[in-house]
C-alpha cells in the first residue's frame, strides 16, 4: 500500500513516536510524506520515506495529486486543530480529496490506531480493487 504521512508542526513529535511504535507495520509498505515531517520519521526510524515539499511549500497538494490520481491508500495527518495555519486552503482541499476519493485519514492519534491496525488485519485490502478498476477505465481512454 502507498501511505501518506504529514504533520503540523505541534504534532510532529507524536506522529514520530507513532510511526516509531508501528515501525513494523510501515515497513512493509512505501511511506511518502511532507518535507520535514518525512526527514524526522526517516531519522527516527530508518524507513525509506519519499519526501515532498513542506506542506506550506506545496507539499500537501503534491499529497492532494497522488490522491487524484488514485495513487494513495491511507494518509496520517496528524493536525493542530489549535493553531491557525497558514495554508489552511490546502489543508481543507487535502482533505476534501480524500472524502471524494474515500481515502482513509486519521488526524489523531485515536484514528491512527484503528487504521494501522486495520492496515494489518487486512481491512484496507479493497483498495486494491478500487486500482485496478481505475486501471482498466484509464486503459480503455
Amino acid at each position: 500500500m502507498n501511505i501518506a504521512l504529514i504533520a503540523h508542526d505541534k504534532k510532529k513529535d507524536d506522529l514520530v513516536r507513532f510511526t516509531v511504535a508501528y515501525k513494523h507495520s510501515f515497513e512493509r509498505h512505501s511511506l511518502f510524506a511532507t518535507g520535514t515531517t518525512g526527514l524526522r520519521i526517516a531519522e527516527a526510524t530508518g524507513l525509506s520515506i519519499h519526501r515532498y515539499q513542506s506542506g506550506p511549500l506545496g507539499g500537501d497538494q503534491e499529497i492532494g495529486a497522488m490522491i487524484a490520481q488514485n495513487s494513495l491508500d491511507a494518509i496520517f495527518f496528524f493536525r493542530d486543530p489549535l493553531t491557525a495555519q497558514p495554508h489552511e486552503p490546502d489543508v481543507t482541499a487535502l482533505l476534501r480529496l480524500c472524502d471524494v476519493y474515500a481515502i482513509p485519514l486519521a488526524t489523531n492519534m485515536g484514528t491512527a490506531e484503528v487504521l494501522i491496525k486495520g492496515i494489518d488485519r487486512g481491512d484496507l485490502d479493497w483498495r486494491m480493487i478500487v486500482k485496478e478498476s481505475s486501471d482498466k477505465k484509464n486503459e480503455k481512454r
